[in-house]
């Protein structure tokens, strides 16, 4: 229907991400506004309990179940995606902006010649039925509204932690499954191998506290210092491209500009000077706080508390300080 509002619903090991519910909840808005549908679509390799979680959120949930959807791979999900938008026509379509989005949602834009808004920050939709979207430019400087009145649908990429986590309903939406008709030849990507890494905590692009390590840790053994004040916290650690060019951390914990762009409602940088292209990929963060030696660091330019001391001894404290805190307010 043309006032639907679709959710693509990314998922990794049954899990559904924490920003597919932060976006039904805001997808639901819009579309009473709308008064249309609000609507999953989900594609992958067993997937009926995920469309059946889905079905207590949405009105109606479109599933691609099928072998060859075990991974994401563009070159399948494009042809899936066309075809049922060109049926069902949405007025707009949500997905939070990670990795896997950010490479499929630029081309279907393309496929469908339609308008595409990444990093959106806010969504509002008019009495008359324009959507305005917010996102941020020049490195988080200016705060900007982005109108698209002729592109439908509407393709919109939501920062995680943008909008709260939206709970369940009492109801059930429709669940559709859908024909999976793929020409072998048109799929030229073929995924070889995954490889998954050991994670007790969030992805950086969905944690709500952040605890990152710059240089001015000195070397990769003191980031222990970091992960003891994350675990206090319950945050995920992050760094920044010079530790990541130094082969100190691995490429999937940089914060930046060309790493990942992160919306938490804490953010601790420790070590780290805030260049320009690491401030890109942080800028929406609630709260920051830099620790420093330097008091000229540009990081205290970004911060709401700016410590200038040495983060061997700022860290530790603060790691026992929040150890006492929180073990006094779960006593209590």
């Amino acid at each position: 229907m043309a006032d639907d509002v679709w959710v693509f619903a990314e998922h990794q090991g049954g899990k559904i991400r924490k920003v597919v519910l932060e976006l039904l909840g805001a997808g639901r808005t819009l579309a009473d506004t709308l008064k249309g549908r609000l609507c999953a679509v989900v594609l992958g390799s067993g997937v009926d309990e995920t469309a059946q979680h889905l079905g207590r959120y949405a009105d109606l949930v479109y599933v691609w179940d099928d072998p060859q959807l075990e991974y994401y791979n563009s070159d399948c999900y494009l042809p899936l995606f066309t075809e049922c938008i060109d049926r069902e026509k949405p007025a707009i379509i949500l997905a939070g902006a990670t990795y896997v989005a950010r490479d499929f949602f630029p081309c279907l834009a393309g496929r469908l010649d339609t308008g595409i808004v990444i990093d959106c920050l806010h969504m509002e939709v008019t009495d008359g039925g324009r959507l305005i979207l917010r996102k941020p430019f020049y490195g988080g400087r200016v705060l900007g509204d982005v109108v698209c009145p002729d592109c439908r649908p509407q393709i919109v990429l939501v920062r995680p932690n943008t909008y709260p986590v939206s709970g369940p309903r009492d109801a059930r939406g429709e669940i559709l499954a859908q024909e999976t008709l793929l020409d072998s030849e048109d799929i030229r990507l073929k995924v070889e191998d995954v490889v998954m890494s050991a994670r007790e905590r969030l992805d950086l692009t969905e944690a709500e506290i952040i605890v990152t390590g710059g240089r001015g840790l000195k070397g990769p053994e003191h980031f222990t210092i970091v992960e003891e004040l994350a675990e206090v916290l319950g945050a995920t650690v992050g760094t920044t491209r010079a530790v990541v060019d130094s082969g100190w951390r691995p490429h999937s914990d940089q914060v930046g500009k060309s790493g990942k762009t992160v919306s938490p409602r804490l953010y601790v940088a420790a070590g780290a000077s805030g260049a320009i292209h690491h401030i890109m990929g942080m800028d929406t963060a609630k709260v920051v706080v830099a620790i420093n030696t330097d008091p000229r660091a540009p990081f205290f330019q970004y911060a709401d508390y700016g410590i200038a001391g040495d983060l061997f001894e700022v860290i530790p404290l603060l790691t026992e300080e929040f150890r006492k805190e929180l073990v006094d307010n779960n006593e209590g």
